[in-house]
């Protein structure tokens, strides 16, 4: 088993992190900084990180960012901050998963368990291209395009992307998509799956294939195959 890497300033929190994590079984690593984290990072092969966002030297935006630029690894970031700007630029970077400080540690293990089980191969999503006019998903090289034009997504966006048009026209809640497509229970965050289902419209240039994305208000969201053609 890789271990998962702790990357944060805070010595107390790197180390009750590292005990609830050790007491499920798991190898832990700790980085006291965003250098650290980066050099330790080049050297070892690691199964996930859990990234603070404030940190001295180098802080968690550029170690998502220098990270993601080579590895698909799960990350899931620690921020002291709720404010929107701070989720959707981690997302933006690359992060799987946040949470805000302070924590739960039976939350915060739930969370690494659903994202390792998800980053194993352990989904019940079937492995099959999705084709859907000029909109081409391909689960097994995680690869979205828009006439044969390659997308950059990140493994959440594309999972849920990929969830909603395997069941399309089915309407889904919020609390249905984070368990489904995070693993793990609805812990009162709609604002999660709201701002993922923005970046991706955000990435789907074409509109209408931006429009089989849609919300379907005091509900949810679905996948619309029909919008494509209207």
């Amino acid at each position: 088993m890789n271990a998962i890497l702790v990357i944060d300033d805070e010595e107390r929190i790197r180390h009750l992190v590292r005990m609830y994590l050790e007491r499920e079984g798991y190898e832990v690593d700790e980085a006291g900084n965003g250098r650290e984290a980066l050099e330790k990072f080049q050297k070892q092969d690691y199964a996930l990180l859990i990234v603070d966002l404030m940190m001295p030297e180098i802080d968690g935006w550029k170690v998502c960012r220098d990270v993601r630029e080579r590895s698909d690894i799960p990350i899931i970031m620690l921020t002291a901050r709720g404010e929107e700007f701070d989720r959707v630029l981690g997302f933006e970077l690359g992060a799987d998963d946040y949470l805000v400080k302070p924590f739960s540690t039976k939350e915060l293990v739930a969370r690494v368990k659903a994202l390792l089980r998800r980053s194993r191969g352990n989904t019940a999503i079937s492995s099959s291209d999705l084709l859907f006019g000029p909109l081409k998903i391909e689960k097994d090289k995680h690869r979205v395009s828009i006439d044969d034009e390659q997308i950059p997504f990140t493994p959440r966006e594309f999972e849920l992307l990929y969830f909603l048009a395997k069941n399309p026209s089915r309407v889904f809640s919020r609390e249905q998509l984070m368990e489904t497509v995070w693993g793990y229970d609805f812990y009162g965050d709609a604002r999660t799956v709201d701002t993922h289902v923005k970046k991706i419209r955000e990435k789907l240039a074409d509109p209408k294939v931006r429009s089989m994305l849609a919300t379907v208000w005091g509900v949810g969201y679905k996948f619309d195959p029909e919008a494509v053609n209207e």
